[in-house]
C-alpha cells in the first residue's frame, strides 16, 4: 500500500489528536511538515512523538516547500475557507479539518464546491460515529432488528457549532446517508452567539427525509438531561425509532435496546467513551477509512466534505425556518441572504442573565430547572 504524505497545520489538543490517529496508521502515512505559531509547541510535539520533520510557523511556506498529498489543518472556522483556497493553489489532492466546515453557509458551500471542483477528497471530522456504542446502533438499524426506521432523535446539551454538527451528521449516517427534503425550526437565546463557536443558546428542529424518516434535533442547555452524574457539555444521545423498537448511543459510552432481541425489555449498558477514546480507538479509524479511500475506494469516507455540507444545509434551514416563521424545502436556491448568526445577533430578544459567559448556560442556575 502506499503511503500518503501528510502536512498538519495547528497542533493544539485537537491537532495532536489527528496527529496521533495519523502516527497510529504507520503502513499509510508519512509526517512530512508540522505548522503552529508557536515554536515551543512544535518542538514539544516533535519531541513527544519523536518526529523528524521540517517545521514552520507560516502556513504557506510549508505547504510549498513539502507539497503534501494530504493537508490537515486544525483551525477556528474562520480560517477554514482560506485553507482550502491554498490545498487549490498548491494541488493538494485530500483535506481533512474540523467542524463546524465554516461561519457560514456561503462559505460552505464555496468549500464544498472547490474541492468537487478540483478532485480535492475532503473530510470533516465528525469522528465520534467510529465509538464502538455509535457502530453498534448503526447495524441495529441497518438489520432489520427494530423493524422499519421511523424517527431518529438527537439530543444534545452543547449547542448547535459545538455538538449539534456532529448530531446532524450521525442522524443522516444512521439513515443511510439519505437527504433531506423538507425542514422547520425552533431557536431561542442569544448567550452562546458570542462563543468561538457561534450558535443560538437552544435549536430545535424537525426533518423530513427523501425515504419518509423524520429526523429530530435538539441541542443547547434546554434538551433533556439523561445522565445526572455526567458534564452537561457532553450529554447526550441518539436514539433510533423503528416498527418493531428503539435503540440508543451516547457518546458517553452509555447505550440502550428495546426490541424483539431483548424479549421486549429495555437492556441497558456503558462503553468507555469520548474522554477515552477520543485518539486512538475513534481518530485512528477515521485516518485508516480516509487512507482506503485516497488509495481508490470507490466509497467516499463517511466523513466526506458533501455529506458534512448537506448535514450544515440542514442546520442553516432549521435557522431559517425559525428566523421567518415558515418551512424550508431543500436544496437550498440561495445563499446570498444576511447570514443567519447575524440576523440571530440582532431579532433574538435577550433576558434576564444572557449576558453571562456562554459556558455558564450548563451551570444550572438560571433558566432550566435542576433535576431532582
Amino acid at each position: 500500500m502506499k503511503k500518503h504524505t501528510v502536512a498538519i497545520m495547528g497542533l493544539g489538543v485537537r491537532g495532536k489528536t489527528h496527529l496521533k490517529g495519523i502516527l497510529e496508521n504507520p503502513d499509510r502515512y508519512e509526517v512530512i511538515g508540522l505548522c503552529d505559531i508557536r515554536e515551543d509547541v512544535m518542538k514539544t510535539v516533535c519531541e513527544t512523538f519523536q518526529l523528524n520533520v521540517p517545521c514552520f510557523t507560516d502556513v504557506e511556506q510549508m505547504l510549498r516547500e513539502t507539497r503534501p498529498e494530504v493537508f490537515v489543518f486544525v483551525t477556528y472556522p474562520n480560517l477554514r475557507l482560506s485553507m482550502i483556497e491554498l490545498a487549490v493553489k498548491y494541488g493538494i489532492k485530500a483535506v481533512s479539518f474540523e467542524k463546524p466546515m465554516a461561519e457560514d453557509m456561503a462559505e460552505a458551500k464555496k468549500m464544498t464546491d472547490l474541492c468537487v471542483a478540483n478532485g480535492i477528497k475532503a473530510v470533516v471530522c465528525h469522528q465520534q460515529k467510529y465509538l464502538s456504542q455509535m457502530q453498534a446502533l448503526k447495524k441495529k438499524a441497518e438489520s432489520g432488528q427494530l423493524g422499519e426506521i421511523k424517527k431518529i432523535f438527537a439530543e444534545c446539551q452543547p449547542w448547535m457549532a459545538q455538538l449539534g454538527t456532529h448530531y446532524m451528521d450521525y442522524i443522516i449516517w444512521a439513515n443511510g446517508g439519505c437527504r433531506a427534503k423538507s425542514v422547520i425550526g425552533h431557536v431561542h437565546g442569544p448567550a452562546t452567539l458570542r462563543d468561538d463557536h457561534p450558535s443560538p443558546d437552544f435549536i430545535f428542529g424537525e426533518i423530513l427525509f427523501e425515504n419518509g424518516t423524520r429526523g429530530y434535533l435538539e441541542c443547547g442547555y434546554f434538551a433533556e438531561q439523561h445522565n445526572p452524574d455526567m458534564y452537561r457539555d457532553t450529554d447526550n444521545r441518539l436514539t433510533v425509532w423503528g416498527t418493531e423498537g428503539y435503540a440508543y448511543a451516547e457518546t458517553d459510552g452509555f447505550w440502550g435496546e428495546c426490541s424483539p432481541a431483548t424479549a421486549g425489555r429495555l437492556v441497558t449498558g456503558k462503553e468507555p467513551g469520548w474522554y477515552h477514546f477520543q485518539e486512538k480507538v475513534i481518530q485512528t479509524p477515521y485516518y485508516t477509512e480516509y487512507a482506503d479511500w485516497l488509495d481508490g475506494d470507490s466509497r467516499p469516507h463517511s466523513c466526506n466534505i458533501e455529506t458534512a455540507f448537506h448535514g450544515y444545509e440542514i442546520l442553516e434551514a432549521m435557522c431559517l425556518s425559525a428566523l421567518d416563521n415558515k418551512r424550508v424545502d431543500l436544496p437550498l436556491a440561495d445563499y446570498s441572504y444576511e447570514p443567519v448568526m447575524e440576523r440571530m445577533k440582532r431579532e433574538l430578544p435577550e433576558f434576564p442573565g444572557c449576558d453571562k459567559e456562554p459556558r455558564d448556560l450548563y451551570k444550572g442556575d438560571w433558566d432550566r430547572p435542576e433535576r431532582d
